[in-house]
């Protein structure tokens, strides 16, 4: 999950906005951070209520995941707004006016895509006003249900903007958006003829930046448009998505782990396992380690981690007397630690989408996230030895101030796993605690975060982050809606019950297909578009589910290592300013030792399958 210009669209061309748009854009941000307070007060008030008063509020649930759908859409058009919109190609091999050219043919393209994701929003809100339903307070839920259509107009209209510096450029894509806007309307082809001219062009402008979302909406609208399906079916699947019960916990969770990287937890924790491990050798090493572990556990993917501590981390290891190559390889490949870690957002999300119960998800990837983060810190120990430089001698007495310094941050996965597996909490109940409790601790108690300073821009931030996940959710479960339409995982079920009779040699090219997805196509859509066509074959080969969806993870952690375009080497490169070649070679010892920990999860599946089976226990 990151929001760096290596994996979004480059910075927009408009300089530092001042004045009413200034003043806009401050509004916008606070509605944002409004927005996820009041996302994180229901829930808590809900807990309350019924803990001590045996009652609750009306239609809690119903308010919350309405919100995650607000905020969804209006954090895409935050990213469209800042030109920050995740992106596969950054097209760094272009320079000056080609560079500019490439940049208003995407953005081009991304607007027509987003125009026809706001038709097929007033489609499908057009149907839902049919049915009159209410969504509370007499309000009919198709008001509600404009968020959809409008988000996507507004995001459209935000990438015409940011489609070039000035306006006849700007207006010239609005022609060309509306052109192939009533291509798609009113096609003088038959659509089947128009849609492979359609991939060609959808193609071009991935390579050329256009945002994943606009890719993976593209593909669906084509292929639903081709086979001549209404394309309100991709709102029908992105409205699904936004208002499912656990989903809220994602961004919940993404805030709290923002408020803990934006105040000051990361100077507090490093202290501590500084102090605790500085004197041994490869001390330092597992320091940045388990810091790392800690980070993307929290914040839900490795982009964050790279980006928040990239450049604290690295001196550290070079004052350390680890050589360059060595350090820039630790803080690359310890980046991704932690994503099998509760409370980390891909683990929900998986469970989600393959219908696991996600306490057994969590505790399924304990194991493996551990050994995974032995095996690299044993390997930073290695480096240690073979980089000898002077010890301090154990300070106990620092130690101790540094765990008392940083006591609050300690507890803050005590807190949230407490809430997740005692029982007196849901999912989103306990995300919700866990921000809240990581605002207390920022804003409260260290007072690294001013209230009205810093909070909503740190909201905004998050709410930026979790719009651009949620909209290649959205349209990803679109995308896979039309592949389980098409039959597809029933075509390759069947094709791996004729040729592939082994499940152990299903796994071992499962790990390779999956790293190779892994290194190419964002977590979330892979989690989304991947997942629901491999848990049928997993099943029909009796793999178990929390074991299957445990590789899936672990081998999309594998993947952001993967050259040549692995997130965390494009991460890596823009924020330690090394190219990225140099980070492939210096990463590539992890990527061996994690492949090997990847290889050892597959085939010793006691290590996923043993803690999710004592909660069956009596």
């Amino acid at each position: 999950m990151n929001d760096a210009p290596s994996v979004a669209t480059s910075i927009p061309f408009a300089v530092p906005p001042s004045g009413p748009r200034s003043r806009l854009i401050a509004a916008e941000d606070h509605v944002v951070a409004a927005a996820l307070a009041a996302m994180v007060l229901l829930p808590l008030s809900e807990v309350v209520l019924r803990t001590f008063f045996h009652t609750g509020l009306f239609n809690t649930g119903t308010f919350v995941q309405h919100l995650t759908l607000a905020v969804g859409m209006a954090g895409g058009a935050l990213a469209a707004r800042d030109g920050r919109l995740l992106a596969l190609s950054t097209v760094t091999w272009l320079r000056g006016a080609w560079l500019a050219r490439a940049r208003w043919f995407s953005f081009t393209c991304a607007a027509a895509i987003a125009a026809a994701l706001a038709l097929a929003g007033a489609q499908f809100v057009s149907a839902e006003r049919e049915g009159a339903q209410i969504f509370a307070l007499h309000v009919p839920l198709w008001v509600v249900q404009c968020i959809l259509p409008v988000g996507f107009g507004v995001i459209c209209l935000r990438l015409l903007y940011q489609a070039a510096p000035g306006w006849p450029a700007r207006i010239g894509a609005l022609v060309v958006a509306a052109a192939l806007l009533a291509l798609g309307t009113w096609p003088p082809l038959a659509p089947a003829t128009l849609m492979y001219a359609g991939l060609g062009v959808l193609l071009i402008a991935t390579v050329l930046g256009a945002p994943i979302f606009a890719m993976i909406g593209g593909l669906g609208l084509l292929l639903f448009w081709g086979a001549d399906v209404p394309i309100a079916s991709m709102s029908v699947e992105h409205y699904r998505l936004t208002v499912n019960p656990a989903l809220p916990s994602i961004p919940l969770f993404t805030l709290a782990g923002y408020l803990m990287a934006e105040g000051g937890a990361s100077r507090r924790l490093l202290r501590v396992f500084s102090a605790v491990f500085g004197s041994v050798i490869g001390g330092p090493a597992i320091a940045v380690v388990l810091i790392c572990a800690f980070f993307t556990a929290f914040t839900g993917g490795s982009g964050v981690t790279i980006l928040a501590l990239g450049g604290l981390l690295m001196p550290i290891l070079l004052g350390a007397k680890f050589s360059e190559r060595d350090a820039l390889g630790l803080v690359t490949g310890a980046g991704s630690l932690g994503i099998l870690l509760p409370p980390c957002l891909p683990v929900i999300l998986y469970a989600i989408i393959a219908r696991v119960d996600i306490r057994e998800m969590f505790l399924g990837g304990f194991l493996p996230g551990i050994l995974l983060i032995g095996m690299t810190a044993a390997w930073g120990i290695w480096s240690g030895r073979r980089n000898p430089a002077p010890r301090p001698p154990f300070d106990g007495a620092e130690a101790l101030r540094a765990v008392w310094a940083a006591k609050w941050e300690l507890l803050l996965p005590v807190v949230s796993l407490a809430a997740l597996f005692g029982g007196w909490a849901t999912p989103v109940e306990a995300a919700a605690l866990t921000a809240a409790y990581a605002f207390i601790v920022e804003v409260l108690i260290h007072r690294d975060l001013h209230l009205w300073r810093d909070v909503p821009r740190v909201a905004a931030e998050a709410g930026l982050l979790i719009g651009g996940i949620l909209l290649i959710l959205g349209v990803a479960l679109g995308l896979t809606n039309y592949l389980i339409d098409a039959q597809v995982p029933d075509h390759l079920a069947a094709w791996s019950e004729a040729h592939v009779h082994s499940r152990w040699l299903f796994l071992l090219g499962l790990n390779f297909v999956l790293i190779g997805i892994g290194s190419l196509v964002e977590i979330y859509a892979a989690i989304i578009v991947a997942a629901p066509l491999l848990v049928p074959i997993g099943l029909q080969l009796g793999i178990n589910p929390i074991h299957l969806g445990v590789l899936f993870l672990a081998n999309m952690e594998l993947g952001f290592l993967a050259p040549p375009i692995g997130l965390n080497l494009l991460l890596a490169s823009y924020r330690l300013k090394k190219p990225v070649s140099e980070v492939t070679r210096a990463t590539f010892p992890l990527l061996v030792v994690m492949f090997l920990g990847v290889l050892l999860i597959t085939y010793f599946e006691p290590l996923t399958t043993w803690l999710p089976q004592l909660l069956h226990r009596p």
